[in-house]
């Protein structure tokens, strides 16, 4: 007779009565339970340093912005916006143009930068390390190697602290950088397009071998915990829609995330345990939602750039089983109180309903916000979505 396996968090799912809070409430976040309150949580921010300047944002700024207490654990090491060299590429100054300075960075791009300022605007790319075989083999290839042992040196202390986390309910997160996001950081945004019909050998190379690292590095964690999300960064879409066809995605993307999942299912010590699928693009979305639920199973997408004409409150009509997070124009918060109050009061009654939903901005907060409109829509968002 065997025994009942342990409700550790890792064997089985942790009893509900011994989870901290944040952790039950954004589990149920994600499985669209209707009418729950709303997790609170931000995107992120391009507004703190003025804020600060101006001697409002305190430590007492964060009671005020009224967040829950993080309910997920991320393990990281594969990425995000860039790929995960082991070595990074050196950064060193290229050429002093004046006001301006051409830098290689660690993701081996040549980035046109202002002198003494390397952060807080868009960068200007000026070239990207892989042009074609010989440049991806010789010069990036070798730095995605699954079996470099740099990649694993602090693993057990890592390891430690995500299996603590899973003993109190925290949602396990697998973030990884997207395939697009990836041939992008490789080849760059203008290039890339043309690399699928000119080099598409390099292309799949380039894709079998992220499939590899990520395949790889994600076993080793899962010899530790189970895992309860698999979250990509993609930024596939841009203001009219996907950057490349969904027939492209079928061929150089979606096969090798199928793979993955496929792997990280079947190696899952909790085998009763539901994998989120969840997929992170700027830019109109919509017509990548059917690709990914058809090809992947997606379950969570982020973050709905009202820019590009993302409406949650219709998407969510149209895909009740899709969680969704983001949705709130970052350009009504420096419009001020009344702006925010139309805004909020025609995405947050209805989204609470549906469930599955987290309010954040649709990207950072921007600079010019000020930061009593943001206290005052936050204030606004806990009200309604309470």
């Amino acid at each position: 007779m065997t025994s009942e396996k342990p409700q550790d968090g890792i064997h089985a799912m942790v009893p509900r009565e011994k989870m901290v809070e944040s952790a039950r409430k954004l589990r149920d976040t994600y499985a669209i339970t209707p009418g729950i309150p709303l997790f609170k949580r931000e995107f992120g921010f391009f507004s703190l340093e003025r804020w600060k300047a101006e001697g409002k944002l305190t430590d007492e700024s964060w009671k005020i912005f009224d967040y829950d207490p993080p309910g997920n654990y991320g393990l990281g090491q594969l990425g995000w916006c860039e790929a995960a060299f082991v070595p990074a590429f050196e950064t060193i100054i290229l050429k002093d143009l004046g006001d301006h300075e051409l830098v290689q960075d660690y993701a081996g791009r040549h980035v046109l930068y202002f002198k003494g300022r390397r952060s807080g605007f868009m960068p200007e790319y000026v070239d990207h390390p892989v042009k074609d075989m010989k440049t991806w083999v010789e010069n990036v290839k070798w730095r995605l190697d699954p079996t470099s042992p740099q990649r694993y040196a602090d693993l057990e202390e890592r390891m430690k602290v995500a299996k603590d986390h899973a003993g109190k309910g925290y949602m396990i997160s697998q973030g990884l950088i997207g395939g697009y996001m990836y041939l992008r950081s490789l080849i760059g945004p203008g290039d890339l397009p043309y690399a699928f019909y000119d080099m598409p050998d390099v292309i799949h190379d380039c894709m079998k071998t992220w499939f590899e690292l990520a395949n790889a590095v994600i076993a080793k964690h899962q010899q530790y915990v189970t895992l309860d999300e698999i979250f990509f960064a993609e930024d596939i879409c841009y203001n009219h829609g996907i950057l490349i066809s969904p027939d492209m995605m079928k061929e150089f993307l979606t096969p090798y995330y199928k793979q993955l999942i496929n792997n990280v299912k079947a190696r899952q010590i909790d085998k009763d345990r539901h994998l989120y699928v969840h997929i992170d693009t700027d830019g109109y979305a919509v017509p990548a939602i059917p690709v990914y639920m058809e090809e992947i199973g997606m379950d969570v997408m982020s973050p709905f750039e009202v820019a590009s004409n993302c409406d949650v409150v219709e998407i969510g009509k149209q895909y009740p089983n899709l969680a969704m997070f983001g949705g709130i124009d970052k350009r009504v918060l420096a419009k001020g109180k009344k702006a925010i109050d139309e805004f909020l009061e025609y995405v947050i009654p209805p989204m609470k309903a549906r469930g599955g939903y987290i309010p954040t901005c649709d990207h950072g907060v921007p600079e010019e916000v000020e930061y009593e409109d943001y206290v005052y829509y936050r204030k606004r968002c806990v009200e309604l979505g309470s």
